[in-house]
């Protein structure tokens, strides 16, 4: 997995934004120490990066308000809304040879628009910016830290349990404009057992149980990320950080507050942080597959609608 399947799983992201009262959340999680590995082309096994080995904390806060909201006889929404984003990882690299990015900070502002265009059709919009920068020294970053993106997926509503849809997303990683494929998937079975599969803000697998009104337990698989753009040598690269985590996952409602706690504990599965060159030619290129191999994985957050 290079940076195109961040830079896929980033632009789900963006054009995630369904239709949610105003939220407000927080999550940190820590991904254990393991060592550090590269995945030659072809059916070479893989070969460990001498001592080197690293762990990783990621911070995370998200914010979403609909500006303009109107129901439809299906319950299906018309809406205008910003949402905004934040992200701060620590590496924590160890006996590296070379030079490794050991921070990383996402800051991203959207708006977005939905809207239902018949009883089996609706549409998804957006259109946003962020900085991605490798240091938390506001002075040193330039404009070619800031990405821009946008695009538009049409959603069919197959049945209650089950919306697909595709389009088009664009975003500026390489400094000019870049068209790639969007793709929505969202599977629900309702009931004391819930199944989730949702290929929007990454990747989200669950399957889960409904105790009651407020506690809530599920297994899950999820995909997420972060990337950096910064110059290294002189040439404009991107530094991609992304993981693949597994484990248990509870959630609790506390109330009618509209506050709501979740937690995981499990398996980082797979890790890649790699530096790819700022070209098109860098971002497919088949050369650039490093990664931290399995270790523990522990996340807690906070959510709040209102």
């Amino acid at each position: 997995m290079k940076l195109t399947s961040f830079c896929l799983a980033a632009l789900f992201m963006l054009l995630g934004l369904g239709a949610r009262a105003q939220q407000l959340s927080f999550k940190t999680e820590y991904i254990g120490n393991s060592g550090y590995y590269y995945l030659p082309p072809g059916e070479k096994p893989r070969e460990k990066i001498g001592d080197a080995k690293g762990s990783a904390m990621v911070y995370q806060g998200a914010f979403s308000m609909p500006l303009s909201m109107k129901l439809n006889a299906n319950n299906r929404p018309t809406a205008w809304g910003v949402g905004l984003g934040a992200a701060y990882v620590s590496l924590k690299n160890q006996n590296f040879s070379q030079h490794m990015v050991s921070e990383i900070v996402n800051l991203q502002l959207r708006v977005y628009h939905l809207r239902p265009l018949n009883d089996k059709w609706s549409m998804r919009a957006s259109v946003g910016a962020g900085i991605f920068t490798p240091t938390t020294d506001f002075s040193r970053i330039g404009f070619k830290n800031v990405l821009g993106s946008g695009g538009v997926v049409f959603i069919r509503h197959l049945n209650p349990n089950l919306d697909i849809g595709g389009g088009v997303a664009i975003n500026s990683s390489l400094g000019y404009p870049m068209v790639f494929p969007a793709v929505y998937v969202n599977w629900r079975h309702d009931g004391k057992f819930d199944v989730t599969i949702e290929l929007v803000e990454g990747l989200d697998v669950s399957a889960g149980y409904g105790f009651n009104d407020r506690f809530k337990l599920s297994y899950a698989l999820e995909m997420n990320g972060q990337v950096a753009l910064l110059k290294k040598d002189g040439k404009d690269v991107i530094f991609s950080h992304q993981y693949i985590v597994t484990g248990f996952r509870p959630e609790l409602t506390l109330g009618k507050t509209g506050l709501s706690m979740t937690a995981m504990a499990g398996l980082n599965l797979f890790r890649p942080a790699s530096y790819s060159d700022r070209t098109l030619k860098g971002v497919f290129a088949g050369d650039n597959d490093y990664h931290f191999s399995a270790s523990p994985y522990a996340s807690v957050g906070l959510k709040m609608k209102f």
